[in-house]
């Protein structure tokens, strides 16, 4: 079990480095596990926060990392965690990922139909300081990171490619620090109300960081458009998962 744990976590800190929703693979693992949903949901940050803590610092050795700009979008998405993570036990969590799952698959699209922006970022390269809708936007997204964390590297990679200019590589790198910072929030709030199973969530810590370091090191040798096709296929599977299209099909057999 140990190993299937350590497995688990690595794949997620992988996918969560490049792209987002590992936390659709370890979440149920923790609930399958015997831990309550709730408790699962705050014991996954455990290796959420170690895992983009060594991806952090592995893209600031490559530096790859815009620090300043990347601080600036953290303020706002750190006071929405704070928020998402005080409400995490009392909003409707199906209706969320089904929200969710509809969202991503119009992204999908996007992903499809413009590659050119996602591979190069924008012509014009990245804006120097985040304009008020990107600070608003960056604060939902703490939100909904501090409220279930599954699916917010996706939205955030959106938003400082579309909105912000950034290519792949780079953007990738600033969501990192943006997650890392989100979950030690969050983990303030879960931790002050005893919702953490440490022993279970450093297990699965382990294969996250190395996970993380791994991805991190490719991202910036295989480049954005390595990171583009595991984006799509993420997000394919992540959106078919939020929409219970596993679980009908399980429901047939």
């Amino acid at each position: 079990m140990y190993v299937a744990v350590v497995a688990a976590g690595f794949a997620a800190g992988f996918i969560n480095t490049l792209a987002g929703s590992g936390s659709l693979i370890t979440l149920p693992l923790l609930i399958f596990l015997g831990l309550p949903a709730p408790v699962a949901n705050a014991t996954n940050r455990v290796g959420v926060l170690l895992q983009n803590l060594v991806s952090t610092g592995s893209f600031h050795q490559q530096k790859v990392l815009d620090w300043k700009y990347g601080l600036m979008l953290a303020a706002p998405a750190v006071v929405g965690s704070f928020i998402g993570a005080q409400i995490a036990v009392e909003l409707n969590e199906e209706m969320m990922r089904r929200a969710i799952g509809v969202v991503m698959v119009i992204m999908l699209f996007v992903i499809l139909f413009k590659p050119d922006r996602w591979l190069k970022g924008h012509p014009q390269g990245a804006r120097r300081y985040p304009n008020l809708m990107e600070l608003v936007v960056f604060f939902g997204l703490g939100i909904y990171g501090g409220f279930i964390q599954a699916g917010v590297g996706i939205f955030l990679l959106s938003g400082l490619v579309l909105a912000s200019g950034y290519d792949l590589v780079r953007a990738n790198a600033i969501k990192v620090l943006i997650i890392l910072l989100v979950t030690a929030m969050a983990m303030v709030v879960f931790a002050a109300n005893s919702m953490v199973r440490y022993e279970v969530g450093l297990i699965l810590a382990l294969g996250q960081t190395l996970g993380a370091l791994a991805a991190s090191r490719l991202a910036v040798k295989s480049g954005a458009r390595f990171i583009r096709y595991l984006l799509i296929a993420v997000i394919v599977v992540s959106s078919l998962d939020l929409l219970g299209v596993f679980r009908l099909i399980g429901g047939l057999f």
